[in-house]
């Protein structure tokens, strides 16, 4: 009999980040653990939230875990199928417009105490110990989009200061996006790590831990982090219930596609 009480952090992960989804919002995922939490939201907590990706593909269905965001398995089953540049066009629209309907799921190898992320390079950008992929189409999202960002909580990557800003944040703090030319009504509102929820103080702009799981403590987080971080407002986060986990190992991800299933 399977043991749906032995969770995984992967799988904590992805309905930590369904909780953060709003009934009626539109989410732009890519795949991976934004693209579980997502399928988690629409199917327990907001059955009327719109799941978009980059490629053009909005209002996405998917019966089986797709592997990209142009999956054929994103195509089948969507409501409308646009070219890549109406989905920009569509998420500045939505701020041109005053809309507050989004939220996206952005990850990267940095990142600051502002919520700037770096998934450009390592080191020098003309002579680099490390090249990435890149933006993407992260910065266009996190410009025009309030964000929810992915990252291992380990020390090298919540450092004080990026080495890129591929994605930007809250730049230096308050007024830090408006001095840089971008939207002030927009930002980075969650770090969803391996290790617990990191937020950010509405004043200050700075992150602060907010919750940890039963698996971590506030002892580990900050031993983890490369800059001083707040801890005076961090909770326990409760354990997921058996019935979600269920779902994700029968219905979301049933070949394990993104979370392998411990054995019992």
């Amino acid at each position: 009999m399977s043991n749906y009480e032995n969770y995984t952090i992967r799988e904590m992960q992805a309905i930590t980040i369904a909780q953060q989804i709003e009934d009626g919002q539109i989410v732009i995922v890519g795949t991976g653990l934004p693209l579980i939490g997502a399928s988690v939201a629409k199917t327990v907590f907001a059955p009327n939230c719109k799941i978009i990706v980059e490629s053009g593909l909005m209002d996405c269905k998917p019966i089986e875990v797709p592997t990209s965001v142009g999956d054929i398995r994103l195509m089948a089953h969507c409501a409308v199928q646009w070219p890549n540049y109406r989905f920009i066009g569509f998420e500045t629209n939505e701020w041109l417009h005053d809309e507050n309907r989004m939220i996206a799921f952005i990850g990267g190898a940095q990142i600051d105490p502002y919520g700037n992320v770096n998934s450009t390079v390592i080191g020098d950008y003309n002579n680099p110990k490390t090249r990435f992929t890149g933006s993407g189409g992260a910065n266009g999202i996190a410009t025009y989009v309030d964000t929810v960002i992915m990252m291992q909580h380990e020390k090298r990557r919540f450092i004080e200061q990026v080495d890129y800003v591929t994605s930007p944040g809250y730049m230096d703090g308050p007024g830090g996006r408006e001095r840089a030319g971008l939207p002030g009504n927009r930002g980075p509102k969650m770090v969803v790590t391996d290790k617990g929820i990191l937020k950010f103080d509405e004043e200050t702009k700075r992150m602060y831990l907010a919750g940890y799981y039963p698996t971590s403590s506030i002892e580990e987080i900050v031993e983890n982090t490369g800059f001083e971080i707040d801890t005076d407002k961090a909770v326990a986060l409760e354990a997921p219930s058996p019935e979600i986990i269920k779902l994700i190992r029968e219905e979301i991800d049933p070949t394990q596609a993104f979370i392998k299933v411990p054995k019992d």
